[in-house]
């Protein structure tokens, strides 16, 4: 049923959605992958379309930056529509010297400096980790068209700019990836709710040696995630081997 933030009617979200942060790249998504994509929310200027990728019915819905908007649509995806699988798509600063711009990060974890997954957890510290089968399936489809992908711990941050200049040295000592701002809410809702959540990112920036991609090439250029995170659930759904 339609929600304070989502306007689709009850069946217009398919059971697995893809969650970028920017509504401009769920709709580049939509018209790039999507045949007979279908425009299914527009409230806020959260697009959401729902189509068909090689026979498989999937949505996509742009849902803001950082954990507190993440958290709001995912909840609402999955309590009020019956989503099923959560797929975050999105962009991400290395902190390792051995990554590059445009790589392509698995997040089998994220760790993060916000307190929701705490609130959900007791109080106490929640491990918040992908799905397995969604993992194993996204690095299989990446394997298979011979893309290398990094696979670990993402740093899911609540603050863009954060004035803690010795972090990114303990993320770097600690094996951490790359900083993002949505993988740790998106997995504490997923496990607060049944669901099975997953983590695609591509490389947007480089925080240890100042490069960065510009705002149009992050909307519309980082298509390999999205391929390897629509091809691991075709593989997730059985549709390919």
């Amino acid at each position: 049923m339609p929600t304070p933030h989502l306007s689709a009617a009850p069946d217009r979200f398919a059971d697995t959605v893809l969650l970028p942060g920017d509504p401009l790249r769920a709709r580049h998504i939509a018209e790039r992958c999507f045949d007979d994509a279908e425009l299914v929310n527009e409230v806020r200027g959260a697009l959401a379309y729902t189509g068909t990728y090689r026979g498989m019915r999937i949505s996509v819905l742009g849902t803001g930056m950082g954990i507190p908007s993440a958290s709001i649509y995912a909840t609402e995806l999955v309590r009020e529509y019956g989503v099923e699988r959560l797929v975050r798509v999105g962009s991400c600063g290395a902190v390792q010297e051995q990554l590059q711009l445009r790589d392509v990060v698995l997040a089998a974890g994220a760790c993060t400096d916000s307190q929701v997954n705490r609130a959900r957890y007791a109080g106490l510290d929640f491990a918040a980790i992908a799905d397995f089968p969604l993992l194993r399936a996204a690095a299989a489809a990446a394997a298979a068209i011979g893309q290398e992908v990094a696979v670990g711990n993402v740093h899911s941050a609540d603050l863009f700019y954060d004035p803690r200049e010795d972090l990114v040295a303990t993320m770097q000592a600690m094996g951490v990836l790359a900083v993002e701002m949505e993988a740790a809410g998106i997995y504490g809702v997923a496990a607060e709710h049944g669901a099975r959540a997953l983590t695609v990112l591509t490389v947007s920036d480089h925080i240890l040696r100042g490069e960065q991609t510009s705002p149009t090439e992050r909307q519309t250029t980082f298509d390999a995630m999205v391929d390897i995170a629509l091809d691991g659930l075709l593989r997730d759904s059985g549709l390919v081997g």
